[in-house]
């Protein structure tokens, strides 16, 4: 299994071990990869895709990317068309992949702790047909018991989003129960 994104997926703010992908491993069993690399964006993922693909061969990529394209606002249409070949490129790999949503970034939904997915993701998992881990990062994002700064969880944060992740999977039937 892979999980492909930015600091949220490596983990930034808190100790390694704490990291979502690695606390779903404990949850589920499964031999997880941590492709997280913090500030990247939609255009380097997309990059190291391939590499990662043969690589580690996964059955299951999660794929969670874009937030720091919003924050360079970087054209929406770009985010879009690299999220949408990463999904095909995954899908083509013979991996099933599961697109998790990012925050639409909004300073007064910080302030006022109501962050809401950036809806390019309900889009994108519809026309793909892919499913969607919606509000996980957004739930424990506006929450500042969660964060270990303004963009990123604490350990505490990761934890949640790594069991309601699992929750989701569970209920999509791409996780035991």
């Amino acid at each position: 299994m892979l999980a492909l994104g930015d600091s949220l997926t490596f983990g930034s703010g808190a100790a390694p071990e704490a990291a979502y992908p690695v606390r779903l491993a404990e949850v589920t069993g499964w031999k997880m990869v941590n492709a997280g690399v913090p500030a990247d964006t939609s255009a380097k993922a997309r990059e190291r895709l391939p590499q990662l693909l043969a690589e580690h061969g996964p059955k299951l990529v999660l794929l969670s990317i874009g937030g720091n394209d919003f924050l360079r606002q970087v054209p929406e249409v770009e985010t879009r068309t690299n999220i949408t070949a990463m999904l095909d490129e995954i899908r083509a790999a013979g991996a099933q992949p599961v697109l998790i949503a990012v925050p639409r970034p909004a300073v007064m939904a910080a302030l006022l702790r109501s962050l809401e997915d950036h809806p390019l993701y309900e889009a994108l998992a519809e026309e793909r047909r892919v499913p969607l881990f919606a509000a996980g990062w957004a739930e424990v994002l506006s929450d500042p018991a969660l964060k270990s700064d303004q963009i990123h969880a604490n350990a505490a944060g990761y934890e949640r989003f790594a069991r309601r992740l699992h929750g989701f999977l569970r209920e999509a039937g791409i996780a035991p129960r």
